[in-house]
This record gives C-alpha cells, structure tokens and sequence, in this order.
C-alpha cells in the first residue's frame, strides 16, 4: 500500500512539475536581461515626450473605400526629376504603386501593377541594366499565414509601352523581400531572397546567367525571414547577406560572402524570447564608424488572442564590432514596434531611428503611433513622440521628400485589427512646413 500511496504522490508531483515548470518559464521571459527589464510605468501602451520637430502631416494617398493594407513604402526619385516620389505596395488592393511629386508638393499617383496577390516589398533596380529603373516585387500571395506554394518574385520591367511583368522566380512559399548586388563577383546583378513562408521557408541567392535568367541556390532553411539587406558586412570588398528569422526561432544571421558564389553562416543575434517578434531588418551606419550596424525593430504580436503590447518590444542596435562579432544594444521600448528607418531629422549630422507601431493599446488616444529616437551623437537615443494618429503603421521610410536637405517621414498602415478610428493609408511628415502646402 504504501508503494501504492508514493507512485500516486510521484505521478502527481509530475503532472504539476509538466504545468508549472512551463509556465514559470513564460511568465521569466520577459525578464530575462538580454531582453531588457521592462519599467515600472508600463501599464500595455506607449506614450512619450511631444517632438518639438516642425513637421507637417499630410496624407499621400487617398483612404481606399475599406481600411488600407500598405505593406511597404520607398522614397525615391523614381520618374527623375529631382523630386523624391513614394513607391508603396498595396496589398488590399493587389497593387504597386508610384506616388509622383509634382512641383509645389503635390502627387499624382502611377499604378506600375496590378494583380499581383499580397504585394509585400518593392526593390528599385535597372535590374536589366538598360539605363532605366525597373521593380522587382516580392510577392507574399496571401497577408494571412499560409504554407502554400503561392509566392512569386516578379519583376516589372520598364519598357515605352510601360510596366511588364516578367516571373523570376516561382515555385516557393510566400516572398517577403529581395535585395539586388552582385554576389559572385561576375558584374552581373545578382538577388538575395527572403522566403518567409509560414512552416517553411528559407533564404536563396538567385545567379544571374544572363538575359533576365536566374539559377536558385539555397543559403538557409527556417520559416519567417523577413528582410535580407545586403552591405559589405565585413569590410573585404564583397557583398554579404544579413538576414532577421522570425518564425521558429528569434534570430539575426550574417552569410559570409567567401567568393566565387561560396557563402558561411554566422548567427549574430538569438533570444530565447519566442515571442520578441522581430519585424524587420534595416542596415545603416548608425555610430559612424565606417561599417554597417544593423537595426531590429521589436513588436510583431499580431496573434489575435495576444495582441498587446509587450514589456520586451521596441528597438535593438546590433553594432558592428568586426569580424562577423556584433553587440547587441536596447536603445528604445516601444509598444508594437513594427518598423524601423534610419535618417537625420534635426539636421545635426548623427543617424536617428524613427519606429512605427502596429498593435498597440490603441483605445488610449494618447498612444503613439510614430516616434524618433534623437541620437546625441554617443550613440544615446532620446525618445519623442511624432504622432498618435494614424494607427496600425507598419512600414516607415526616411528621405528628402520637400528638397529642404532635411529628412522626411512616410509611413503606411496595415488596418488589420480594430479600432479603425484612426485610419490611415500613406501618410507623410514634412519638414519646413511653409515649403510643402499642397
């Protein structure tokens, strides 16, 4: 009997060890100090210091009949001249579109393509290398989670009857971002693949043989990734490949380039925190040093039954510290963090960090939905609220829109989730206000 009474207390200190052990951990996560300790004042939403920056908000795009879904915005003197436009993928509406500026600020919208499902990122490159720009567009084929073998990577080829669409690459799970550079050192244009999928997914190189043909090559195997920016990551002369993996696990890799087409693998950035929800991968010179740092936005809880901000989201600086060795920084908490772009908003020479978030506790009026991360220059980043309105941004660009020689602001939203009081579509931040009056 009593061997009896000790296999029952022992089968039931098991079951409560099965619940309670997981469940300690999750609720240690968030607290784990590579993550950071979330403050004392969070309380499920984001509200900062007002910017004192003179910006003017102005819509860009009109809000479609049904809450928009931008997936991406550029700035860029698409049409050449000497205007910066905005390109945007419009995933509601299947699109690719070209936002041109007119003199005096105001826009004329281009549609470069229609019927491409779930447009997700836009590439600007004479890919055809024939003098004009071209697009390449990643195309997800659903916004929703799929497994499917729906994606494409096609390109819109500038022709003088317009914008042709050629496939380069189909076949795969949902494609979220392409980066184009010659990665075998042949002088032809290569591109870098991020397939996202949803269970699957991977990261190729496409080989350009020639006349708009590509030979695909596998680099990675992991579902989620994002963005694949390319830079000179180690300073020997040839392109690498960074990389943020989302999916699986919560991982940054660098793939080496070693030449002739050869690559090496190096993980530069992993949390044990399954729910840090990278969002997205942006390489810029953040200290100045001469080399590509790499900064991580933080915030992607679009799961339904969790979508609140977390105490872990905002922003992370990945320093480049040479020989593929990068040191992880906090430099902002930001509820919802989706998006991040890097320029010089106050004029004083040092690269700061606009973030735009998605969820966010959004029935607070207050919450931002915009900041900047001024940068003294040490690589110390002070915090200021933008704006709380529109809500639900999930892509952000930073460039010279009014020509004033200050950075500008364009974000897009993604209305997913509700409330839908605060709606926008494409929406810029000028500076100089009395030079951008439509």
């Amino acid at each position: 009997m009593q061997d009896h009474k000790s296999l029952r207390y022992s089968i039931a200190g098991l079951a409560m060890a099965v619940v309670l052990i997981p469940l300690g951990i999750a609720m240690m996560l968030p607290h784990l100090p590579a993550l950071g300790r979330a403050p004392l004042r969070y309380s499920g939403g984001s509200s900062f210091p007002r910017s004192t920056l003179p910006l003017l908000k102005q819509p860009i795009d009109l809000l479609p009949e049904r809450p928009a879904w931008m997936t991406n915005v550029q700035i860029y003197d698409f049409d050449g001249n000497g205007l910066n436009d905005v390109i945007a993928c419009d995933a509601r509406r299947h699109r690719v579109v070209c936002h041109r500026q007119l003199p005096g600020g105001k826009w004329e919208e281009q549609i470069l393509a229609e019927g491409l499902p779930a447009p997700a990122h836009a590439t600007i490159v004479d890919l055809d290398q024939d003098g004009d720009n071209d697009v390449l567009v990643s195309v997800l084929g659903n916004i929703w989670p799929d497994d499917g073998v729906i994606g494409r990577l096609v390109l819109l080829e500038n022709t003088p009857a317009g914008f042709g669409q050629r496939v380069l690459l189909d076949d795969v799970r949902r494609v979220a971002d392409a980066q184009v550079g010659d990665l075998n050192g042949d002088g032809r244009p290569d591109i870098a693949v991020a397939v996202f999928g949803y269970a699957h997914g991977e990261i190729l190189w496409l080989e350009n043989l020639g006349h708009l043909t590509f030979r695909d090559h596998r680099l990675h195997v992991a579902p989620g990734t994002i963005h694949v920016p390319l830079a000179d990551y180690d300073g020997d002369g040839d392109l690498d490949i960074a990389a943020v993996v989302s999916q699986d696990e919560e991982e940054v890799w660098g793939i080496e380039n070693l030449g002739a087409g050869r690559f090496e693998s190096h993980r530069l950035f992993y949390s044990p925190n399954f729910d840090l929800g990278s969002a997205g991968l942006i390489a810029a010179d953040l200290d100045g040093d001469g080399d590509t740092d790499l900064v991580l936005p933080t915030g992607d809880n679009l799961e339904e039954e969790h979508a609140y901000p977390q105490p872990y989201h905002g922003c992370l600086w990945l320093e480049n510290r040479g020989d593929w060795e990068f040191a992880v920084h906090r430099v902002a908490e930001f509820g919802g963090a989706y998006a991040a772009a890097v320029g010089d908003l106050n004029g004083d020479g040092h690269r700061d960090i606009v973030l735009v978030s998605m969820v966010n506790e959004w029935e607070n009026p207050r919450h931002a939905s915009i900041v900047w991360l001024e940068n003294d220059g040490r690589q110390n980043f002070h915090i200021w609220q933008i704006d709380e309105s529109p809500t639900h941004l999930v892509t952000v660009a930073c460039g010279d829109v009014n020509g004033d020689g200050r950075d500008d602001i364009v974000a897009g939203g993604l209305h997913l989730l509700g409330p839908y009081d605060r709606l926008g579509s494409i929406t810029g931040w000028f500076s100089h206000v009395e030079e951008v009056a439509r």
